[in-house]
């Protein structure tokens, strides 16, 4: 496995510039660039500019692994749920302009408060999913499905969107929640419910003991998961290159 970095929090206010430096500096091999933030890889972008952000990482040793989007498919509003498909299928070109390997979206929440069955939920989800996946396939790139959201970020609930998007360009990102485990502290279980379809994964705090760290890396490991990376999504810091290194020794013991 590679170890990767995602830009939010820890990477929130660096330029594209500075965040290749650092990752090759420290030895994070990968970036999952999340938008909004400083680095400015938006679907704004023209084709100039995204040529110069393909030749960047092209000129570097750091893979620009994905593009981290908050586009989500759950809400009651039809016209705030094709808003979102529209703007993942422009997330989705740049990606392929840029050079990315994929593109990371989620769902974020249930609605049951509002008197939505989940079912109905998960279904529109997996159904929205289904229609990004076949656009992204068009265009090289994978779709990653981060497990996340208020009651969505269940294992069981994003397995059954992926059943229903059923398509083989719709992938998982795992995200490493407490809410991965059992009763017994193992992810085993929920793990191997969403085995097949996990092609990246996000890692946090590799200090907190509360996460089965080890038995995520075996099971990643038994998987195949192979040279695919594990992305720390971690809080910033006043001196973020001792932390990143500190991080980087954590991760290989852990791995190793």
């Amino acid at each position: 496995m590679r170890l990767g970095l995602v830009t939010y929090m820890m990477a929130a206010d660096w330029d594209l510039d500075t965040i290749i430096q650092k990752c090759q500096m420290l030895g994070f091999e990968g970036v999952e660039l999340r938008t909004t933030h400083a680095h400015g890889v938006e679907v704004t972008l023209d084709q100039s500019q995204r040529q110069e952000v393909r030749k960047r990482f092209q000129d570097s040793d750091v893979v620009l692994w994905g593009l981290g989007t908050t586009c989500e498919y759950d809400s009651p509003d039809k016209t705030e749920v094709e808003e979102n498909i529209r703007l993942t299928k422009e997330f989705i070109k740049l990606a392929a302009d840029v050079g990315a390997v994929g593109v990371k979206v989620r769902p974020n929440k249930l609605h049951e408060k509002e008197g939505i069955p989940r079912e109905k939920t998960l279904e529109q989800i997996g159904l929205a999913y289904r229609q990004c996946g076949i656009f992204a396939q068009d265009f090289g790139i994978e779709l990653w499905m981060e497990v996340h959201g208020s009651g969505t970020s269940e294992p069981k609930c994003i397995h059954t969107i992926m059943e229903v998007a059923d398509h083989n360009n719709c992938f998982v990102c795992w995200n490493s929640n407490l809410t991965d485990r059992d009763e017994q502290g193992s992810i085993k279980s929920n793990f191997e419910l969403l085995q097949k379809w996990i092609r990246s994964c996000h890692i946090n705090e590799l200090a907190n003991k509360e996460y089965p760290w080890r038995e995520l890396f075996g099971l990643l490991h038994q998987a195949g998961y192979g040279e695919r990376f594990t992305l720390a999504e971690i809080q910033g810091s006043s001196d973020p290159e001792r932390v990143l290194k500190y991080y980087r020794a954590l991760w290989e013991e852990l791995t190793h």
